[in-house]
């Protein structure tokens, strides 16, 4: 594994490698999006007899993965900016709109994000892995950050349409990493129109709505009480 990051030469193939759960999900997203020229390949660092392959290129085994002869890259935001800038995409900031951009990812990520996340990981996450029971209190912890966290957002985004200029950009889909998955979490999106009507927005992506289309990419294991795995629109 490298320890820089260089530029990829031309005509070497880049895979990412992915899954169906939420941070995979948005390394798919954002590739499909800029139309970035990778491969694309579903994995599973953590089934038997995967982790020696996959922890030269991520020590944490952690999806997605980016990789090339030689290199690879880890973690979602790392990706998205790699792959905007092989693209020569705006779709991570730069320039003047950078600090907010960067200012989103941040506070998402420790904020509404984490209590996205909190939710889904009780309600979805250990329910399809069978690793535990829900534990209520985490829930009620989670539903009280999403509260707060959602009201800033939705005063953010009641008089623009998305979170940095006038155009989508990485600071969205990164905010949005958990909502795809809200069949199970049941967070009350709607609760708070504009940020409801921004996910909305986000739908219409093609890239965003279904990442997976035409891909090999098994589904995730079904939520007890579900009629069939799938991946819905928020609970509005």
């Amino acid at each position: 594994m490298s320890d820089s990051v260089e530029p990829t030469p031309a005509g070497v193939e880049t895979k990412l490698y992915f899954s169906r759960n939420p941070n995979p999900r948005l390394g798919v997203a954002v590739a499909r999006h800029l139309g970035a020229k990778v491969t694309f390949e579903f994995a599973s660092p953590f089934a038997p007899g995967q982790a020696e392959r996959f922890r030269p290129l991520n020590p944490n085994l952690s999806l997605p993965i980016l990789a090339w002869p030689g290199g690879s890259l880890w973690e979602a935001d790392a990706i998205a900016c790699r792959l905007s800038r092989d693209m020569g995409s705006d779709f991570w900031r730069s320039g003047e709109d950078e600090p907010d951009m960067i200012r989103w990812l941040s506070w998402g990520k420790e904020n509404f994000v984490r209590a996205c996340d909190m939710v889904h990981f009780e309600r979805g996450t250990k329910q399809r892995y069978h690793i535990g029971p829900i534990d209520h209190q985490l829930v009620e912890e989670g539903l009280k950050l999403f509260h707060t966290t959602a009201a800033i957002l939705e005063s953010a985004l009641a008089g623009r349409q998305w979170l940095v200029g006038d155009e989508v950009s990485y600071a969205d889909f990164r905010m949005a990493t958990f909502l795809p998955f809200n069949d199970v979490a049941g967070l009350p999106l709607g609760d708070y129109p504009a940020l409801t009507r921004w996910y909305g927005r986000l739908e219409a992506i093609d890239a965003w709505r279904d990442p997976f289309e035409g891909l090999d990419s098994p589904r995730l294991p079904p939520v007890p009480g579900q009629i069939e795995p799938h991946e819905a629109a928020p609970r509005l």
